[in-house]
């Protein structure tokens, strides 16, 4: 991959010099940015693998690359940047785009590597991810040669559908908490299995339950078969929403699938920042190439073209929200506010509708704000705290729904409250379900207990199904899964060959 990407040089190598002087001289703080060219089939692959040049072999890296080749051949999307979180940041250029997009771009690459440095939610982000990445696909290459690429890559199919049950306080697990876990693993083990503790079982008890819990190689946990044992299986610092973790240390798994499952957990880790902040970063991003161009790095002969390559970036869909447009426009009104003294109890307290409206107190703390806001807040924070109802009725936003009598999208509600919490609900765990682990001994048959989480909206059973049917497939035995369904708990249950209702 390296060969098809080209560090810049001439033009481009002075023009990435002057606008990392203007990010420096607005406060940006960032790790050393390397700016690489590329054809449009090269970003291509780099976007199908996440933007890092050599991942594990997969098929959906395939899928991903055809469905941006094919979106790019019909001018339905365009990659212009690319630029990952790693020190140094690696940075992604198109060939093609004009001298006025790499302008932007490298701006915009400017904010991003701020974010990924400052924002606390990367503050765990391992920076040698492009490494890391590289020596996962070599491992995962190492065990489809030795076990087969079939049976390799339909385990990772298994376990890619456990992507999402990620539990985000994770993130903020020091390498001293990492140490004490597997400390306390350890402990477990040892006190368990401690030949000199007289519980009553004998020692050729010991000796069978020893084999059946533990793999002779790694240490690695299988499927315990005794009550007792398997009750005493979820120590208290595995997260019962850290569904991968909990598979790891608990599923009868070879030392390959463990060491995969642990792969393909770290690697969701790493991204789950960048799902978390998704809004923000892109704000912030285009908050600062906005800043830079129309402020220091235009000339006046580039204006219009900026402003219409900056409007595509910012059009707003009809169905889905821009996080691009919503990010800068809340950080716009963040400085505006903040500049202008519209915060705390005495604005928040007028009733004038008039004085409200005219407000002006003179604070100049917009841009000290918004810097404060990009290294504390996420998504779900961000929108929780900032998102206001002046800003949603001057953004004019709504909510829709789909009218079988018309075959129409219509509007349903401009009512701020509702708007607010959908697009909450939409940001929360990202829209997907919340699970958790609630034993690995349901019914005392040695299966897996899940529980949903019901925030309000029902599980869909397809996905349920599916995902269900991969975690049996890891743990070995059933797999249940408890939930709310017209206001009653059920419960269902995955064989290896059905999905059905567990009956009471």
């Amino acid at each position: 991959m390296t060969t098809r990407t080209k560090p810049i040089s001439g033009e481009l190598l002075k023009l990435k010099d002057e606008i990392h002087q203007y990010a420096i001289d607005y406060g940006l703080d960032f790790y050393p940015v390397v700016f690489e060219v590329c054809d449009y089939d090269t970003i291509n692959i780099l976007a199908a693998q996440g933007g890092f040049p050599s991942r594990y072999p997969h098929w959906r890296f395939g899928m991903e690359y055809d469905q941006l080749s094919k979106n790019y051949a019909y001018g339905l999307q365009k990659i212009y940047e690319m630029v990952i979180n790693t020190d140094p940041c690696y940075a992604y250029l198109l060939k093609a785009n004009e001298f006025i997009d790499q302008k932007l771009v490298m701006a915009h690459v400017y904010g991003h590597a701020d974010f990924f440095k400052n924002n606390l939610w990367f503050k765990s982000t391992n920076r040698a991810m492009m490494d890391v990445m590289a020596n996962h696909g070599t491992k995962v290459r190492r065990y489809m040669e030795k076990y087969g690429q079939d049976r390799v890559e339909t385990f990772i199919d298994s376990v890619l559908s456990l992507e999402n049950l990620l539990d985000i306080n994770v993130l903020f697990e020091t390498p001293d908490v990492q140490r004490s876990r597997e400390s306390k693993a350890q402990e477990f083990a040892k006190q368990f299995f401690h030949d000199d503790d007289d519980d009553g079982r004998s020692s050729h008890l010991k000796s069978f339950m020893r084999s059946k819990l533990f793999t002779p190689e790694s240490n690695k946990p299988k499927m315990p078969l005794d009550e007792d044992v398997i009750e005493r299986k979820r120590p208290s610092h595995v997260s019962p929403r850290d569904i991968m973790m909990y598979l790891i240390e608990n599923a009868p798994l070879q030392d390959w699938q463990a060491d995969i499952l642990g792969i393909l957990r770290e690697e969701a880790y790493y991204f789950l920042p960048q799902r978390m902040t998704k809004i923000m970063n892109e704000g912030w991003a285009s908050y600062w190439h906005s800043t830079i161009l129309t402020k220091k790095a235009l000339k006046s002969s580039e204006i219009i073209e900026f402003a219409d390559k900056h409007s595509g970036v910012m059009a707003m869909s009809r169905q889905n929200i821009n996080p691009y447009k919503i990010g800068i426009e809340m950080m716009r009104d963040i400085e505006y506010r903040w500049d202008t003294g519209r915060f705390g109890k005495e604005y928040n307290e007028c009733t004038d509708m008039h004085e409200r409206e005219n407000w002006n107190r003179p604070t100049h703390q917009g841009r000290e704000k918004i810097f404060e806001v990009r290294k504390t807040h996420n998504d779900v924070t961000f929108i929780d705290e900032f998102f206001t109802r002046e800003f949603c009725q001057r953004m004019q936003l709504f909510t829709y729904k789909y009218n079988p009598r018309t075959s129409r999208f219509e509007i349903d509600s401009r009512d701020f409250q509702a708007i607010k919490a959908k697009l909450l609900m939409s940001l929360t765990n990202f829209g997907q379900p919340v699970i958790e682990v609630e034993s690995g001994n349901f019914a005392n048959r040695g299966e897996l207990h899940l529980i949903h989480k019901h925030q309000g909206v029902d599980l869909d059973m397809g996905y349920a199904s599916s995902t269900l049917r991969n975690i049996q497939k890891i743990w070995g035995r059933p797999v249940n899964l408890s939930t709310i369904q017209e206001e009653k708990e059920v419960t269902f249950v995955h064989d290896g060959k059905e999905f059905r209702p567990l009956k009471s």
